[in-house]
């Protein structure tokens, strides 16, 4: 409060810093306590968590994983554009552009309704059987790529489209007053302002395709989650599994916190004055 002594402020903040403190501790605390006690413990940390097998997994685990980053930041780099093209035509007006919007409508419904690992089964089983000259000789990393393509850029696109219908039509009808033609208007203005706007939400999208990637390995690319079945099998032990669920977890939380950053500083510039 405005009247209230600074020393009083600084006594409640320290007071509640001790206070959150204290029940975290209590609370993780009793957490363990329960999984110590919990029948089978000795079982589960054989199984998952022995030491020498997560040592032993991890190097082979670690490997793949950078398969699995490849694929994520190829197939991303492909999704932004893709997802921009099909929003950018979704949202042109008038009835030439028509049937451009009826298709990209029909492409955004198809793949938003066909699950992820049909969709890898398709493309990553059927084009190869079908023989066709310049199509069915890529290897099968090239197949989950396009996959992953093909679904989310149907995602990624819906989030672009709604950051462009979110920019006010004054906008554009002030670009247009100052001479700019339809298209440098929604290429100067309009989609500088939904793209901005749109970040955090592209940011998630994006933690759901690195975590999607793991489901390449269906189709046979020698990823981390099929290095985690492979040690697995051979060892009847599954540490591989913990190994691969630690590192995903480890490239996702970073991203995560980033996207909670850009949503607080989102709302401190709206409560600021409305700044963008």
């Amino acid at each position: 409060m405005k009247g209230e002594p600074r020393g009083s402020r600084m006594l409640g903040r320290h007071r509640g810093v001790v206070l959150s403190t204290a029940s975290t501790v209590v609370f993780f605390g009793l957490i363990v306590l329960f999984v110590a006690r919990a029948p089978g413990t000795p079982l589960i940390r054989q199984r998952f968590f022995d030491w020498a097998h997560l040592k032993d997994a991890f190097p082979s685990v670690a490997s793949g994983f950078l398969l699995n980053i490849r694929i994520m930041f190829t197939a991303e780099a492909m999704i932004l554009v893709l997802a921009l093209l099909l929003a950018i035509v979704r949202s042109l007006p008038g009835p030439v552009f028509f049937p451009f919007r009826l298709v990209t409508i029909a492409y955004v419904d198809l793949f938003r309704g066909i699950p992820l690992i049909l969709v890898l089964f398709l493309i990553g089983f059927g084009v190869p059987a079908l023989s066709l000259p310049g199509i069915s000789g890529y290897d099968v990393v090239t197949y989950g790529i396009v996959s992953l393509v093909l679904v989310y850029s149907a995602y990624v696109a819906e989030v672009y489209r709604a950051g462009i219908d979110s920019v006010h039509e004054s906008q554009t009808a002030a670009a247009r007053s100052l001479g700019l033609s339809r298209w440098k208007a929604l290429r100067f203005v309009v989609l500088p302002q939904a793209i901005r706007r749109v970040v955090p939400p592209l940011l998630n999208d994006f933690i759901g395709l690195q975590k999607d990637t793991a489901l390449v390995s269906v189709i046979g690319p020698i990823e981390a989650a099929r290095q985690a079945e492979n040690y697995g099998s051979q060892t009847f032990n599954f540490a591989g599994y913990v190994v691969a669920a630690f590192l995903f977890v480890v490239m996702t939380i970073p991203l995560a916190r980033f996207v909670d950053y850009l949503l607080a500083r989102g709302r401190r510039r709206r409560q600021a004055g409305g700044v963008r």
